[in-house]
């Protein structure tokens, strides 16, 4: 693709939601607003989302599991939601993105 082609592109994108995940497991989800030639991104209004931690991801199997016996236990799937804050406004380094999804 040339500049223009991809200026043009990237014109298109600004003000559109992204989610950005990143190379320690972190997404964040927010409005485009700019990149540069390091392949930083800029987003605004944004969230942070985490997977859950180890503990909760056991305390809710423990949880979910308590009256059963062993043989529902062993095809039991456990659905813990992701935690969540608000960031706001966002630079995340482009040597940590590894992908990169429109909303």
């Amino acid at each position: 693709m040339d500049t223009e082609k991809a200026v043009s592109y990237l014109n298109g994108l600004l003000g559109r939601t992204m989610r950005i995940h990143a190379s320690d497991g972190r997404m964040f989800v927010g409005l485009f607003k700019c990149t540069d030639a390091e392949r930083n991104i800029i987003l605004a209004n944004s969230f942070e989302y985490r997977l859950p931690s180890a503990s909760a991801v056991q305390e809710a199997a423990a949880k979910e599991t308590e009256s059963w016996n062993e043989t529902q236990v062993k095809a039991t799937r456990v659905k813990v939601n992701m935690t969540s804050r608000l960031i706001g406004l966002i630079v995340i380094p482009g040597h940590h993105i590894t992908k990169i999804e429109l909303e």
